[in-house]
C-alpha cells in the first residue's frame, strides 16, 4: 500500500493517507484515488512535493 510522508512536530513519519490538497495538485479526484487504491486523509492539510512526486509516478503507472 501507499503510504505518504508526513511532517509531525519536526518528525518525518510514514502517514496514514494523502491530503486532499497532494491528490488535486496531481489532478486525482477521491473517487478516482480510491479506485487506484491510494489512501485518503480527511485530517491532513499540508501539501509535501515529496508526496505529489510520489502520486505523479503513481498516476503515471509506474509503481502499480
Amino acid at each position: 500500500m501507499l503510504r505518504p510522508v508526513v511532517v509531525h512536530r519536526g518528525k518525518r513519519r510514514k502517514g496514514k493517507g494523502f491530503s486532499l490538497g497532494e491528490l488535486k495538485a496531481v489532478g486525482l479526484s477521491l473517487r478516482e484515488a480510491k479506485k487506484m487504491g491510494i489512501s485518503f486523509d480527511k485530517r491532513r492539510k499540508s501539501v509535501l512535493e515529496e508526496n505529489v512526486k510520489m502520486l505523479e509516478e503513481v498516476k503515471r503507472g509506474r509503481n502499480l
